[in-house]
């Protein structure tokens, strides 16, 4: 058995009030630097990870890298743990989209498993290939504990896949920075034992 410890990065600019990062390169903030490093405490505390896996993007890989510290890990970037590609959308604000976009923009928040964002991915991309990795992470460690850290767009799509849903229930998760979900994946498949656990992060507001 594979237990997958699935964590987001820490808080960037552009969360609140939102746009659309993607393949934006944003550090991450003071308060997300504060969100790893009690991530970090809560999976040494709790696991033995054997591997840390990350998204290639800069805020992921310093997420990564504070929850490999206490762990004596290297973390390694994964290209198809990437975040969406947002395309057109990239840096916009939702208004500012929509300004240009009224259609494709309407059906992402209503039918996002119809969406077609202009010049960017598609939700069946991003369950393609980050399904692809984790299957290749599970070869590597049939009987380890994993830790990947991503972003929202693909923790949902991994989740969903795990739960068996379709695409089009994307909006019904919610994936907070640094939140931990853990999954227990056997011969059986998936076992889901946390989802959005945030409670570790208490104090860093």
């Amino acid at each position: 058995m594979t237990k997958l410890i699935l964590t987001r990065h820490g808080h960037v600019e552009g969360i609140s009030p939102e746009r659309f990062r993607g393949r934006a390169e944003l550090p991450l903030t003071e308060l997300g630097r504060r969100e790893a490093e009690m991530t970090a405490a809560r999976i040494a505390a709790s696991w033995r990870p054997a591997a840390i896996y990350t998204s290639p993007m800069g805020r992921c890989v310093a997420t990564g890298a504070a929850i490999a510290k206490p762990l004596g890990l290297a973390p390694s970037a994964i290209l198809r743990l990437n975040d969406i590609d947002y395309g057109d959308w990239q840096g916009l604000t939702r208004d500012e989209a929509r300004a240009r976009w009224p259609a494709e923009l309407d059906l992402w928040y209503a039918h996002p498993d119809w969406a077609a964002i202009p010049n960017g991915e598609s939700l069946q991309q991003v369950l393609t290939r980050a399904v692809a990795a984790l299957r290749d992470i599970v070869r590597r460690h049939p009987d380890d504990t994993v830790v990947l850290v991503s972003h929202d767009s693909v923790n949902r799509v991994l989740l969903l896949h795990a739960l068996e849903l379709p695409l089009s229930r994307y909006w019904r998760f919610r994936q907070s920075p640094c939140c931990i979900n853990e999954l227990d994946l056997g011969a059986d498949g998936f076992t889901i034992l946390g989802i959005n656990q945030t409670d570790h992060l208490r104090a860093a507001n």
